[in-house]
């Protein structure tokens, strides 16, 4: 009796991880909608840029249309690198707890991107998205910062040598992860 409940129990508990598939097509939806949006946005950008060539537009207006596509392209771009984020999350989340997707795995366009092999694999994928999220973000602001003191132009100098630093330890990680992986064969 106690082994059939101690059986059952177990099964129950293993096929729990199956509640990772709510989070999944949540994540989807996600990604889905954010895609949706960044892609109206630039539709609506490509509009607005038709009348950057109208010759009867002033320097200022067209410095002002100028500025805010520019800052637009790096909305979107944020926009694009979330939905990423999402997607890799939600095929991420699948692969370690419910199935391996053998499209991915059989697929040479997936070039490894969205093959998640372990929770460190899907933590690396994501730290990377995040990682260049922050790099558009602190572009965005870049262009937007209003540079009144030399202690503005020092705190921007400082974000963008972390922003490199940052960069700087991903690659080398990831050369040392390589290394150690080819050593092991």
């Amino acid at each position: 009796m106690l082994k059939t409940l101690e059986k059952w129990f177990e099964a129950t508990l293993w096929n729990g991880r199956f509640v990772v598939v709510v989070a999944v097509m949540a994540s989807m939806a996600a990604a889905t909608a954010i895609f949706y949006m960044a892609t109206v946005d630039v539709v609506y950008l490509v509009g607005h840029m038709l009348h950057y060539a109208d010759p009867s537009l002033a320097d200022e207006a067209r410095k002002l249309l100028h500025d805010q596509t520019i800052s637009h392209v790096v909305e979107v771009v944020d926009g694009y690198l979330l939905a990423t984020f999402m997607l890799i999350f939600a095929l991420g989340m699948y692969e370690l707890f419910v199935s391996d997707i053998d499209e991915a795995h059989g697929s040479k366009t997936s070039s490894k991107i969205l093959v998640i092999e372990n929770l460190d694999d899907l933590k690396a994928r994501l730290a990377k998205v995040i990682l260049m999220i922050l790099i558009v973000t602190l572009f965005e602001e870049a262009l937007n910062m209003k540079i009144s003191t030399p202690l503005d132009l020092l705190y921007l100098g400082g974000a963008i040598a972390l922003i490199g630093a940052a960069l700087f330890l991903t690659h080398k990680a990831e050369a040392h992860g390589k290394e150690t992986e080819h050593s092991g064969d």
